[in-house]
């Protein structure tokens, strides 16, 4: 445990919170948290994660650019929108095959000790990240399980700060599908 980890920690527990309002101080929030995390996952030897970080961030800043150009001025401005079939479907298949390829290079040249699941839920964060960027209220579905996943991951290195963390974050991730499924609705 280091102090750049429970900083980390904290920013991305604050930055996920934030989403759930849907306000926009969510984004400058979780990008400091993602280059802190790069770092942390990269002296772990998590080099999935730690790339995924590196990716967020600009994921992150997409995200942020979409909520400024769609309008967001304060808390709760931004509208959901739903996800079609055929979103959904490219999506998981994409995560799925970005995943794969991710995970013959990571067993294949590097000492990443779990290459196949880190490979998966990286690119499975990714789907999700870009689906909570354009407000998609199944991306935090997506969060629950691959919180839940990352949990044992974590567990497994030794990242207990990053694992508790994590736990929570599958509990924010209920309150964000709750709090979005109610604001779809209305």
């Amino acid at each position: 445990m280091s102090l750049t980890e429970l900083i980390a920690a904290l920013l991305s527990a604050i930055g996920v919170w934030l989403t759930a309002r849907r306000t926009m101080a969510c984004w400058p929030l979780s990008l400091l948290a993602a280059l802190l995390y790069g770092w942390v996952f990269f002296k772990a030897h998590l080099y999935a994660d730690a790339c995924l970080q590196a990716v967020f961030c600009g994921c992150l800043l997409y995200g942020w650019w979409r909520w400024m150009k769609d309008g967001a001025q304060g808390d709760e401005t931004l509208h959901i929108r739903p996800l079609s079939e055929r979103g959904l479907f490219f999506g998981l298949l994409i995560g799925a095959l970005g995943g794969g390829l991710w995970a013959f290079f990571l067993a294949r040249f590097t000492d990443d000790p779990t290459p196949v699941a880190d490979a998966l839920l990286s690119s499975y964060s990714l789907v999700a990240q870009i689906w909570a960027a354009r407000r998609h209220t199944i991306s935090w579905a997506c969060w629950i399980v691959i919180d839940t996943a990352y949990v044992a991951m974590f567990v497994s290195r030794d990242l207990y700060p990053t694992a508790a963390l994590y736990a929570i974050f599958v509990l924010l991730a209920v309150h964000g599908l709750r709090k979005w499924q109610k604001a779809s609705q209305a």
